[in-house]
């Protein structure tokens, strides 16, 4: 049977809730590594993810929350999929373009606060300096809207915006991505991986 966009956000939000619940339950299969988790992303969502990069879903992109879907199968089923690969990367210009039509329609409020942190997260992932400040300054919007007993999340979520931002401004890249992508490090950015908190 096919995949369908809804298959894909109830996989990735799981059931309905408050974005500190939904946040508490999901947040292992977004950001940790796990080979448990990566299995379950390639059995179900391997070939949804063929399909998208050769642009075989694009009836997905015409209404926001199912362009949503795509953009998640597109920026962040790869890194599950294709983990420590340059194929974790080979779909993000998908993913950003769907974000950015978004974004360029007005239509990011029709998603809910939690749905949005993955809307921006291609912008995140993007080695461009004004992307990053974007993502930057969309994430900030998100914490302002954010309810009193949910700030402390979407503070988390603006923080790791920034730091992204601040590699970027430093490096102009991602350094944690140039062996996988066959990509000579400088002294420099040899030195700063091996910092804590440098591979994210």
């Amino acid at each position: 049977m096919a995949t369908r966009p809804e298959d894909v956000l109830e996989f990735w939000f799981g059931a309905p809730g408050s974005a500190r619940e939904i946040a508490a339950r999901q947040s292992s299969l977004w950001f940790a590594k796990s080979p448990a988790n990566d299995q379950a992303v390639i059995d179900l969502f391997s070939a949804t993810l063929t399909q998208a990069g050769a642009g075989q879903l694009q009836h997905w992109a015409v209404i926001p929350r199912e362009r949503l879907a795509l953009i998640i199968v597109l920026d962040q089923f790869p890194h599950h999929i294709h983990r420590d690969q340059s194929g974790a990367f080979a779909t993000d210009h998908l993913a950003l373009a769907l974000a950015l039509k978004t974004l360029a329609a007005g239509e990011a409020d029709q998603l809910s606060l939690i749905e949005r942190v993955f809307l921006y997260l291609p912008l995140e992932h993007a080695e461009s300096l004004p992307l990053q400040e974007q993502a930057v300054t969309l994430y900030a919007a998100l914490l302002s809207e954010a309810a009193d007993d949910e700030r402390a999340l979407f503070d988390g979520f603006l923080d790791y915006a920034r730091k992204h931002r601040d590699v970027v401004a430093r490096f102009g890249r991602f350094p944690h991505r140039n062996a996988i992508l066959g990509r000579d490090s400088t002294p420099d950015e040899v030195a700063f991986l091996k910092q804590p908190g440098s591979r994210f």
